[in-house]
């Protein structure tokens, strides 16, 4: 068969949108024949919109994702004209996003869905900071290692919380962040490029007890260079968003 695609680079979290329409029940299959030897970390389709927004995509797994839904806004407000701002739904976040596009930069800023729950807690000895952020979650550990071997440990914690589509840990040193990420209906468990809502659960974990006011962050990542600002009120976060580079290739046809 043959699909419409778009590759988009949200800071380096490469991400494949498929264009056309597809029933949800074969999307995990098509996404792992997507990725097959590729660079690409995650399948997104686009589909109509539920709520009245400019455009909807769900992830193959149902989950959330905070670059995709910034590169899903360029592409949005490409197709309407190069708007600066659109408002869309991602799978995993209850009511649309914000997308800010600045086309003369490259960039997009996307609001972000605040946490559900933040949990400080050990996790295989060492302290962490469980963020759930609703359909995904992640537990912020610093100046540990990266390793495999650390997230199957602390594997179980994440599982434990409810309605979970994805979750994954992020390791975090100062400034500097590797995200693993695993998403179990889609099959997937890969070291991104870089992660949105990972950014945002490592600037929740730092801004504990922070003044009154702007809370801003650059995360350096494996591949890219993602930007959170929190709005921080009585020590905790009221309002937030992410934002970075995002390039988008032309459509293009695959035949699998």
């Amino acid at each position: 068969m043959e699909y419409h695609v778009l590759r988009a680079n949200p800071a380096g979290n490469i991400t494949l949108f498929v264009l056309d329409p597809v029933p949800s029940g074969d999307r995990a299959g098509l996404a792992a024949r997507l990725m097959a030897g590729s660079d690409i970390e995650q399948v997104g389709f686009v589909c109509p919109s539920l709520l009245g927004s400019d455009g909807r995509l769900e992830m193959a797994g149902g989950e959330f994702c905070g670059n995709a839904a910034r590169a899903f806004g360029m592409l949005v407000s490409q197709s309407r004209g190069d708007l600066p701002q659109v408002r869309v739904e991602i799978s995993g976040c209850s009511s649309p996003v914000t997308v800010d596009v600045d086309w003369s930069g490259h960039a997009a800023r996307a609001g972000m869905p605040l946490p559900r729950e933040v949990t400080r807690l050990q996790a295989d000895g060492r302290p962490g900071t469980l963020v759930d952020l609703t359909g995904i979650a992640h537990l912020v550990v610093e100046g540990i290692p990266p390793s495999l071997e650390f997230f199957q440990r602390v594997e179980p914690l994440l599982q434990s919380v409810p309605d979970l589509e994805a979750y994954g840990v992020i390791f975090l040193n100062q400034d500097n962040l590797i995200p693993l990420v695993k998403v179990p209906s889609a099959g997937t468990l890969v070291w991104e490029g870089s992660c949105g809502s990972g950014s945002l659960a490592a600037a929740i974990a730092q801004s504990r007890n922070v003044p009154d006011g702007p809370f801003v962050r650059t995360y350096l990542q494996p591949a890219g260079s993602i930007q959170v600002t929190l709005a921080c009120q009585n020590g905790e976060a009221v309002s937030a968003c992410i934002g970075g580079p995002v390039a988008l290739d032309p459509p293009v046809v695959v035949r699998l």
